[in-house]
C-alpha cells in the first residue's frame, strides 16, 4: 500500500499535534516555574576569573600545557557548548568569564587540577594536636601514697596501634591514667585485679608519674607504626593544622613521593605513601547514588594499567593493621575519602564516596571525566562584571527587533492581504515555540541567553518569513497557470515548495553547524541560535503553515478570490478561482 499523500492527511490532526507540543512545553514551564530564561554574562553580569600557572620549579610553563588547560577548562564549564562561559588564553594566564552571580562551584571547577591519586595511608591523626589531659586532685587512702600508674607485675601495657582517635585516647589513658579514675574508665586494664588492691602497699616503691607541662600536646603519632616514613614528614605531620588549611586546591603533590595531607573538611590529617594509582589512568567517571544507602557517589573506571594497579594495591593492604589498610582518594593533595580495604578489588572500577551532594558529585565526576589540568593554577584576579551595559544593549536590540517585526507584518498584510494573516500567525507560533524552547533549555540544559543568541533569534524572523513566502508564491503561480482550483493549487504548490524550503533550511543548518564547531564564544552562540531557529522553522511550516493553508482553502473568502484575500482575479492577472471552476464545469 502506498503511503498517504499530504492531501490525504487531515490538516486538523496535524494542527492538534502541534497544539499538543506547545501545551506540553507550556505545562513543563509552569511546573518548573521557569517563565524567564537565564541570561548570559553580558545581560546578567557575572564573574571574570584570571588563573595564573604555578610550577614546581618556578619556571614559565610550556605553551602546550597552557593550551591543553584552556581546552580542558572550556570543556568543563561549557561542555554542552551553550552555557555562554568564555575561556581564553592571555599570555601564560587563562581568563574565564562565567555568567551569573555566586558561581563558587564553577570557580572551584575551573581552578582545580582534578588530579586524582590513590595512596595508602601510613599514619592518621586529628586535624590539630590535642592537649595532654592535666591530672586532677584526688583523695588518697589513709596511710598510703599516690596510687601506682603501673599495673600489677610492673609491666607497662602496650598502647593500641590503631590510628583512630579512639585508639590514641586508649593509649594515653593506659600510659598516664588520671589518679582519680579507675583503671577501666577508658576501657583499659579492667581485668587486672591487682592494679588498685596493691596501690597502698606499693605506694612507697612506685614513682609518681610526671606532671605534664601546661600547654603540652599529645603526640598524634603515639602508638602508630612509623616505620618506612620519611622523618621530615613526621615533623611536618606533627606541625600541620588542617583546620587552617587553604580552601580550594591542596598541595601540588609529587606522585612519586610520600606526602602529608588533610581531609577535605579539615577534620583529619594523614601521612600518605607514594601514589599507587594516578588520575591519568581513569577512563571515565559518573555521578550516581548508592542503591543501598542512597548517598551520592562517583563511579570511576580505569584503563587497563590503572585497573591492574588498583587490584594490586587493594590486595596488598587488605591484611595490614589500621590505618595502613586504608586507601586514600586524594584530589589535588586533599583527601576526599580514605576507606578501609577489606578485600582485593579487581575489575577496573571503583567508587568515591564522602558526604557528596548531587551538585558536588556531578562536579567531581566532570572534573575527572574531562581530564586533569596539566598545571596547578592560582586565582590571581577575580572581578565582578556588571550587566548595566548589556541591559541597555538588550533594550535597544529588542526595540530594533520589534520594529523589524512590525515592518515585516505590515509588508505581509499589504502585499498578501488575507494570506498575510496566515504568515503573521506562522510568525506568532514560531515565536511561541522559540521562546518556550529557550526557556526549557535554559533551566534544563544550562543554556544562557546572551546578545549573540538574541541576534540569531531575530535573524530567524527572515528565515521563517522566507519559508512561507516561497509557499505562497508557489500557490499563486499554480493559480496563474489557470488550470487549478485553490484547493488543488495548495497541494501541488506544497509538493514543489517544500523541496525548496528543505534545501534552503538544510544549507542554513549546515552553515550553523560548521560555524558552531569552528567558533567559540559569541560566534558559537550566534550559530547555535541560528541552527535552533532553522529547526523550529521546519516544524512550524510543516505542522502549522501548510495545514492551516489547507483549511483556509476551503473557505469561500479565499476560494472565491475575494479582493482582500490576496488571491483575487486582478492580483492573479486572470479569472478568479471560482470563475475558473465554473468554466471547467
Amino acid at each position: 500500500m502506498a503511503p498517504p499523500t499530504s492531501s490525504q492527511i487531515k490538516p486538523g490532526r496535524t494542527l492538534l499535534v502541534l497544539l499538543a507540543i506547545i501545551l506540553a512545553m507550556g505545562a513543563t514551564i509552569a511546573l518548573q516555574k521557569a517563565f524567564v530564561p537565564k541570561f548570559g554574562l553580558d545581560l546578567a553580569g557575572g564573574t571574570t576569573v584570571t588563573l595564573s600557572p604555578v610550577t614546581l620549579d618556578g619556571k614559565p610553563p610550556p605553551s602546550e600545557s597552557i593550551d591543553q588547560a584552556v581546552n580542558i577548562i572550556r570543556a568543563r564549564v561549557n561542555g554542552n557548548g551553550i552555557a555562554d562561559a568564555q575561556v581564553a588564553r592571555a599570555n601564560d594566564n587563562i581568563v574565564i568569564q562565567i555568567p551569573g552571580v555566586g558561581q563558587r562551584e564553577a570557580l572551584g571547577l575551573v581552578s582545580t587540577t582534578a588530579e586524582l591519586r590513590m595512596r595508602q595511608v601510613l599514619a592518621y591523626g586529628p586535624s590539630t594536636n590535642q592537649p595532654v589531659q592535666m591530672p586532677t586532685a584526688a583523695a588518697t587512702p589513709s596511710g598510703s601514697g599516690a596510687p601506682s600508674a603501673t599495673p600489677s607485675g610492673g609491666s607497662t601495657p602496650t598502647p593500641n596501634a590503631s590510628g583512630t582517635p579512639a585508639g590514641r585516647a586508649l593509649s594515653s589513658a593506659l600510659a598516664a591514667p588520671s589518679p582519680s579514675a579507675p583503671a577501666d574508665a577508658k576501657g583499659g586494664a579492667k581485668g587486672d585485679g591487682k592494679a588498685k588492691g596493691d596501690a597502698g602497699a606499693k605506694a612507697e616503691a612506685t614513682p609518681t608519674p610526671p606532671v605534664p607541662t601546661p600547654g603540652a600536646t599529645e603526640d598524634p603519632l603515639a602508638g602508630q607504626d612509623t616505620s618506612g616514613i620519611d622523618p621530615a614528614l613526621l615533623t611536618q605531620f606533627r606541625d600541620i593544622d588542617c583546620t587552617a588549611k587553604n580552601k580550594g586546591q591542596g598541595v601540588q603533590d609529587d606522585p612519586n613521593k610520600q606526602i602529608v595531607a588533610c581531609s577535605d573538611d579539615g577534620s583529619a590529617r594523614y601521612i600518605l605513601d607514594k601514589a599507587a594509582v594516578q588520575g591519568t589512568e581513569v577512563s571515565g567517571a559518573q555521578a550516581g547514588t548508592d542503591p543501598t544507602t542512597g548517598e551520592w557517589i562517583v563511579n570511576i573506571t580505569f584503563k587497563s594499567k590503572g585497573a591492574s594497579q588498583f587490584a594490586d594495591i587493594t590486595r596488598r593492604i587488605t591484611t595490614l593493621t589500621p590505618p595502613r589498610n586504608q586507601l586514600a582518594n586524594v584530589l589535588d593533595g586533599v583527601v576526599i575519602v580514605a576507606p578501609t580495604i577489606e578485600e582485593a578489588i579487581p575489575g577496573g572500577s571503583a567508587r568515591i564516596s564522602g558526604n557528596f551532594t548531587q551538585v558536588s558529585s556531578t562536579a567531581l565526576a566532570d572534573q575527572l571525566k574531562y581530564g586533569a589540568l596539566p598545571l596547578k593554577f592560582k586565582q590571581s584576579q577575580v572581578v565582578s562584571v556588571s550587566s548595566t551595559l548589556g541591559q541597555d544593549q538588550l533594550r535597544g536590540g529588542l526595540i530594533s527587533g520589534g520594529i523589524g517585526l512590525l515592518v515585516v507584518v505590515l509588508y505581509l498584510l499589504l502585499y498578501y492581504r488575507g494570506l498575510g494573516l496566515i504568515g503573521v500567525a506562522s510568525l506568532g507560533v514560531a515565536t511561541a515555540v522559540t521562546y518556550s524552547t529557550v526557556v526549557l533549555l535554559s533551566h534544563n540544559a544550562g543554556f544562557r541567553l546572551s546578545l549573540p543568541h538574541i541576534i540569531g533569534l531575530v535573524v530567524s524572523i527572515g528565515i521563517t518569513a522566507d519559508s512561507f513566502i516561497v509557499y505562497f508564491e508557489r500557490i499563486r503561480d499554480e493559480i496563474k497557470e489557470g488550470h487549478r482550483t485553490l484547493r488543488s493549487a495548495v497541494e501541488v504548490a506544497w509538493r514543489r515548495a517544500r523541496r525548496t524550503i528543505l534545501v534552503a533550511d538544510a544549507v542554513m543548518f549546515i552553515a550553523a553547524i560548521v560555524l558552531f564547531a569552528l567558533a567559540v564564544g559569541d560566534v558559537a552562540g550566534f550559530a547555535f541560535a541560528m541552527g535552533l531557529t532553522t529547526l523550529i522553522d521546519i516544524v512550524v511550516v510543516f505542522l502549522f503553515t501548510k495545514p492551516l493553508m489547507s483549511l483556509v482553502a476551503r473557505m469561500r473568502f479565499f476560494a472565491k478570490g475575494h479582493k482582500l484575500s490576496g488571491l483575487d482575479a486582478e492580483r492573479m492577472g486572470r479569472t478568479s478561482p471560482a470563475e475558473q471552476t465554473l468554466q471547467e464545469a
